[in-house]
């Protein structure tokens, strides 16, 4: 078979496709409107892994794998929820920030995006109807928790509808050489996940926390003797050339992130497996943490996370953030909550949602 006939076979192949998709879309949008109708969320993530599970399942062996069947749907899908409704997704900017490439792996490219300063101004936008989802990163296999998305958890009535793993590859950008750079800037995160590195290879330079690993190329690009930690992507929009690659002290460094939204998702059909998050503070007397996570362990519950972190409600006092596999309906989870209330001085659920990296 000639050059020619694989191309026009590709053709004929590739027309099929679009006549597909175009089938699906419209599918997509007759249930937009039914949710519209019923006053059901455009953005399901639940029903998002069924469907990415079913198209692994039944792709065959050998072809596409797994990650790029989920790209390739994910815009898919991603165009089609802009075809049912507009959505706009914050995430702390400026662009080209991790959890801005957090939120377009949950997203895709076809909604809208609005970069924010702070994780409180993405709390914020999202509490008053300004973005329909919010993207904050929550820990890193590194360096542990991000407090302030911690913080706002517990401070907002936001729920928590899906996760996102984002594997993350720590870069030195400047346009100066290393001999001459005296500042390092980035988000505090990223210099502690370089700390090794920095301390090896710039153990002189000043390390300068800002708000933003993208917004630390923004000062990089403008600050004579000044480098910044932050991802390639980050460099080539702000046109400042990258010196080291791949600086993180661990090699598989990687950051949690989540979506926030004002109600959390359905429990959906026991085919995607669920995390449940909570935050509790605890009354003052003795073995009342132990009472607490005894409630979910004497039902067998599997307790996979577990936080403390200063609730600034008085001095110390701690909220308790914990993470358990199922959701928040499910019966033994529900009567464990139940309980907790009964005990602390604060319980809150904080969302339910898939446990799919």
């Amino acid at each position: 078979m000639s050059l020619e006939d694989l191309r026009t076979q590709i053709d004929d192949i590739d027309r099929q496709i679009i006549e597909r998709l175009n089938q699906r879309v419209l599918l997509a949008s007759e249930i937009g409107k039914i949710k519209t109708e019923i006053g059901a969320d455009t953005y399901v993530p639940v029903r998002e892994e069924e469907v990415f599970r079913k198209l692994e399942m039944i792709q065959p062996e050998g072809h596409l794998g797994s990650r790029a069947i989920r790209s390739i749907y994910r815009e898919i899908i991603s165009a089609s929820i802009a075809l049912e409704k507009p959505l706009v997704i914050g995430y702390l900017g400026p662009e080209a920030t991790f959890t801005q490439q957090a939120a377009l792996k949950n997203f895709g490219s076809s909604v809208d995006y609005n970069p924010c300063n702070s994780i409180a101004d993405v709390f914020h936008q999202v509490e008053k109807g300004e973005a329909d989802y919010g993207v904050v990163p929550v820990e890193n296999s590194t360096e542990g928790a991000v407090f302030h998305s911690l913080d706002m958890l517990a401070e907002t009535d936001l729920k928590i509808t899906a996760q996102v793993y984002l594997p993350i590859e720590h870069c030195l950008l400047s346009l100066h050489p290393p001999e001459a750079i005296r500042e390092v800037h980035s988000k505090d995160q990223a210099l502690g996940q370089c700390r090794r590195w920095l301390r090896s290879n710039l153990p002189t330079a000043i390390l300068q926390d800002c708000s933003s690993t993208a917004h630390a190329v923004e000062i990089a690009q403008k600050k004579v003797g000044s480098a910044a930690i932050a991802s390639s992507l980050a460099g080539e929009i702000y046109d400042v050339p990258v010196l080291f690659r791949g600086i993180q002290d661990q090699a598989e460094n990687i950051t949690r992130f989540l979506v926030i939204a004002r109600k959390s998702g359905p429990i959906g059909n026991g085919a995607v497996p669920q995390r449940t998050s909570i935050v509790f503070s605890l009354k003052d007397k003795i073995g009342a943490l132990q009472s607490a996570l005894e409630l979910f362990s004497n039902r067998g519950v599997n307790l996979c996370k577990i936080e403390s972190r200063p609730s600034r409600l008085k001095p110390w006092d701690y909220f308790f953030f914990i993470d358990c596999i199922g959701h928040f309906e499910d019966e033994l989870i529900s009567e464990s909550f139940s309980e907790l209330k009964d005990i602390c001085s604060v319980a809150k659920w904080l969302g339910s949602y898939p446990d799919v990296r």
